[in-house]
């Protein structure tokens, strides 16, 4: 029978990963962006907040007498890198990486939510408020990516339509 703080360990360990592939997508978006300033400056942001949650959980996981898996961690490395590689050719890539970005950013809301309450199910106070610290961050991407992807969208078209590099 498996306690619900080994479930907790292993889900904890996810998010770590979950934040690695986060960093990499991120970082391959920003580095790309030419011609959105505003969403490049958020991108930006959220790697700061992504490398402080990583950060979070690494201490967690240490306290709680484990570590960051190298084999999850090493998997989303590669799966961020596929994206970013697949995000190169496409013609409408910061319309797409948007899109992408808001569904991760859900899969992260989710993961929170799901963690806080195995948290609170294994009477673990420290992850659960380690966790709550991180998903009003998550949630606010989210907000500001759906807030401003019809910009986003907006400004693609028109570039596109007047023959101006618009994908990135």
């Amino acid at each position: 029978m498996t306690k619900p703080q080994e479930h907790l360990v292993d889900w904890l360990r996810d998010a770590y990963a979950m934040e690695k592939q986060a960093e990499s997508m991120l970082k391959a978006q920003a580095s790309r962006l030419e011609h959105y300033p505003t969403l490049k400056q958020r991108i930006e942001q959220h790697i700061d907040e992504t490398l402080s949650q990583q950060k979070l959980l690494e201490q967690r996981l240490e306290q709680l007498g484990s570590g960051p898996s190298t084999i999850k961690d090493l998997t989303a490395r590669i799966a961020a890198f596929g994206q970013a590689m697949g995000g190169m050719t496409m013609t409408d890539e910061v319309v797409k990486g948007g899109l992408a970005g808001y569904v991760f950013e859900h899969v992260e809301i989710a993961s929170y939510t799901t963690l806080i309450a195995a948290a609170k199910a294994a009477g673990d106070a420290e992850t659960q408020r380690c966790c709550e610290t991180i998903l009003p961050q998550e949630v606010a991407m989210a907000k500001w990516l759906i807030e401003n992807l019809p910009e986003v969208v907006t400004s693609y078209v028109s570039r596109s339509e007047a023959n101006t590099e618009a994908k990135r």
